[in-house]
């Protein structure tokens, strides 16, 4: 499985550290920056990743900034990006289980080593659970498709 993975200076000592981890759990992250922890502005990074989430040339991604709240407006801006902000396991189950979220997004200077790699592997072997979940993903589809006055 390939991921996208892009984070901001904030994000970057975090972003290093996950993509170890993926190799213990057979993922290839697709490294998309930053490079270092000089500054950058976040949007740039962001729409790396949510960009190719949204034409499907991604299945999921993983974006991180300091807080992940500069991340999250940015991600989502994309049509068909899904994109969750997430601190702790139960928003990692239930952003994957119930919002079917194909970007996550963690806090770089919120959320510890330990627990993002938890987070991590909750999100990544999380099922969508349909039903119910499927209806209201579909109000959020036609939100897409509307023009807002």
């Amino acid at each position: 499985m390939q991921i996208g993975l892009a984070c901001d200076h904030g994000g970057f000592e975090l972003k290093e550290e996950l993509k170890a981890f993926f190799k213990t759990l057979g993922v290839e992250p697709i490294d998309m920056g930053t490079f270092s922890e000089d500054s950058v502005d976040y949007p740039d990074f962001g729409v790396l990743v949510a960009e190719k989430v949204s034409r499907g040339e991604l299945g999921k991604g993983i974006l991180i900034c300091g807080t992940g709240i500069g991340m999250s407006m940015v991600a989502n801006k994309f049509p068909g990006v899904r994109a969750a902000l997430v601190n702790d396991l139960y928003s990692s189950r239930c952003s994957r289980e119930h919002n079917d979220a194909n970007i996550l997004i963690i806090g770089g200077r919120i959320v510890g080593k330990e627990l993002a790699k938890e987070i991590v592997k909750v999100w990544l072997e999380t099922p969508f659970a349909g039903g119910r979940h499927q209806r209201r993903l579909e109000k959020i589809e036609m939100l897409e498709k509307e023009k807002f006055r």
